[in-house]
């Protein structure tokens, strides 16, 4: 179907910023503009925009959508990292079924939609030994009904190593071998290629410092690059993973990664707070990137990560929710807000402009993934669009409407929204979903959890 988006109060398009109409046609961006007239010759549906500023849909470059029926958990609300993942998320794993899975992707993806996201990279850890590959599939499942872009990033452990987690809760690990042939057989039923790929399969271990051999790591790395996949993990969210690594390996976390094959452009790492000039350098050097998680690292304690600096390094820089069991919202918008603030609180007033995080929030994830062909609104790319309705009280006295929903934060009311041109919210609602029927669900999750755990 295509679509005549007309009337907007602004749209965020560096290419036409004073557009207030677009075009979507055959899932792309057609035109951008003012008083653009409908094409009788080619028919498409009117969408009055009206109240609304147009945006490019956010990308979230690193979640868990399975701790999404593991919010508050009281044990974890004020432990450090190394604590909560050892009272909460490897507390419930082995207990995740994939019935609870879906509903926990819902939610999750719910979540993300309605703060104007289009594309989630999950990192998905939910495996060991035994686990089934319904576990997996549920989340495609979810992302596939609801519309949404999604990337996921296999999580894996080959060792318990110094994971506090693992060890306490007595969950054994994957082989190199398990490990590589169910990326294999992912792989070959989910994974797409190309710059706008609506399915996109990730190698991303866990922890490279405390669940993970060396030989595994570039195993998976030598894997993944041979199979054109990116590859992911998290790094130095924490300073444990700098003392594990001058410890068991007798270097830092940045120069262990580099020496098992984890840095290159085609790598990016979630929160990367502990990073010193050296680790900054590297990264820049190698184009290895970085998902900025601050609502997460707030929560956990873990510290604010460098990310002035990185961006100045010439770092790639994406934002990302984190897991919802120790970021609670989900929501890609309150990232973006939060990133504007908190790093002038640390640096001072210009340390961060709106336009510079509204980039990192959609085109800076779309590069770090390869959907380069999404994350912006110009001429010729995916029509991932997202129309917040600002005419609200709320919004009512801000005078640059145009970046009202990133100044004034959650809530907001994502009217419309279209994923490569295909609309999955219409007037406020998300298509293929009962918002009832999804609270419903999750709180009978999250009994079932805590009956079974």
């Amino acid at each position: 179907m295509n679509y005549l988006i007309k009337n907007a109060a602004g749209i965020a398009s560096s290419e036409s910023p004073y557009a207030r109409d677009l075009r979507i046609r055959d899932g792309r961006i057609a035109e951008l503009g003012r008083d653009l007239n409908p094409t009788p010759e080619d028919p498409e549906t009117i969408v009055d925009a009206s109240g609304c500023v147009v945006w490019p849909g956010l990308v979230n470059t690193h979640h868990h959508l399975a701790q999404s029926i593991m919010k508050g958990v009281p044990e974890g609300l004020n432990q450090n990292l190394g604590e909560w993942l050892s009272s909460v998320p490897y507390r419930f794993w082995p207990k995740v079924t994939p019935e609870l899975m879906y509903h926990a992707a819902r939610l999750g993806l719910y979540e993300l939609i309605r703060s104007g996201t289009t594309t989630c990279a999950d990192h998905h850890y939910l495996y060991h030994s035994t686990t089934s590959p319904e576990l997996e599939e549920a989340v495609w499942q979810a992302a596939d009904e609801l519309g949404i872009r999604m990337v996921l990033c296999r999580g894996s452990a080959t060792e318990i190593g110094s994971h506090e987690g693992m060890i306490e809760h007595n969950i054994e690990p994957e082989t190199i071998d398990q490990i590589i042939d169910r990326l294999e057989t992912s792989r070959k039923k989910h994974h797409q290629t190309g710059p706008d790929a609506m399915k996109q399969l990730v190698v991303a271990p866990t922890s490279l410092v405390h669940s993970s051999s060396p030989e595994g790591l570039k195993a998976q790395a030598q894997w993944a690059r041979e199979n054109g996949l990116k590859m992911h993990s998290h790094l130095l969210e924490v300073d444990s993973d700098e003392i594990q690594a001058q410890k068991k390996y007798g270097m830092s976390a940045i120069d262990y990664a580099e020496s098992c094959d984890w840095l290159g452009s085609d790598v990016w790492y979630a929160h990367l707070v502990h990073s010193d000039a050296h680790a900054i350098q590297r990264l820049a050097a190698t184009g290895t990137g970085i998902a900025h998680c601050p609502t997460s690292n707030c929560r956990l304690g873990s510290g604010i990560a460098p990310v002035i600096d990185m961006a100045a390094s010439g770092v790639p820089i994406s934002l990302a929710v984190d897991g919802s069991a120790s970021a609670e919202s989900g929501s890609m918008l309150q990232e973006l807000n939060l990133t504007w603030l908190i790093h002038r609180a640390v640096h001072g007033p210009d340390a961060t402009t709106l336009e510079q995080v509204l980039e990192w929030g959609s085109r800076g994830g779309a590069s770090l993934l390869g959907l380069d062909n999404t994350g912006s609104l110009a001429v010729g790319k995916s029509a991932d669009v997202v129309l917040y309705d600002i005419n609200q009280p709320r919004f009512a006295g801000v005078h640059a409407p145009l970046m009202a929903p990133l100044m004034c934060g959650e809530p907001v009311h994502v009217r419309d929204s279209f994923v490569q041109g295909r609309q999955i919210v219409q007037g406020g609602q998300i298509n293929g979903l009962d918002e009832e029927e999804l609270t419903r669900n999750v709180q009978e999750s999250v009994a079932t959890l805590l009956a079974i755990a």
